[in-house]
């Protein structure tokens, strides 16, 4: 049986359900990884989570057929995107769905900020191979626990591009589109 293809979309405040549930499954090896079963991501609370979907962040989501396997989410901070709980599905990991969100992600921010940020445990070999892969480069490491080191990565997006020169005639060439619908 082939699998169904994945589609990334924007997340809304109605699938905060299955986003939490996805979050949790995800985060379980970094508890394991880490001993630490108080992870922020383990005890977000599904109110926390739709104020974040209902609010400025943008959340996406990838779902497979009718199953949501993957999620990723973006706040800001003036021009600069701090990219927060990247996660897959335990069964549907290491299909290249992370790497696609990360993608689509910069792409939906491209032009509202410069720069992405993130961060990930020192331990989580996983998640600092996929983001150099996907150009991040580590800006420096910080320790908030015994057992764990935060280490930061930054991306710098291209700015965007400028309009090409439409030429002197482009106005009028929109009046005639116009005025020939």
């Amino acid at each position: 049986m082939q699998e169904p293809q994945v589609v990334i979309e924007r997340a809304g405040p109605a699938d905060a359900g299955e986003i939490l549930t996805v979050q949790r499954a995800a985060y379980l090896a970094e508890a394991q990884l880490y001993g630490d079963p108080f992870l922020p991501p383990l005890v977000e609370s599904l109110e926390q989570l739709r104020a974040v979907l209902a609010g400025d962040a943008v959340v996406l989501k990838a779902v497979a057929g009718h199953r949501l396997v993957g999620a990723v989410r973006a706040q800001f901070s003036e021009r600069t995107c701090l990219i927060g709980r990247l996660v897959v599905a335990p069964d549907a990991q290491r299909r290249g769905i992370g790497g696609r969100l990360v993608a689509a992600l910069e792409e939906q921010v491209a032009g509202r900020v410069d720069a992405c940020v993130l961060f990930t445990g020192h331990l989580s070999e996983g998640g600092l191979r996929l983001s150099r892969r996907l150009g991040y480069r580590e800006t420096h490491r910080e320790r908030v626990a015994a057992h764990l080191t935060l280490v930061h990565m930054r991306k710098d997006l291209a700015p965007a591009a400028p309009p090409a020169d439409p030429g002197p005639w482009a106005a009028d060439r929109a009046v005639v589109r116009v005025g020939a619908c």
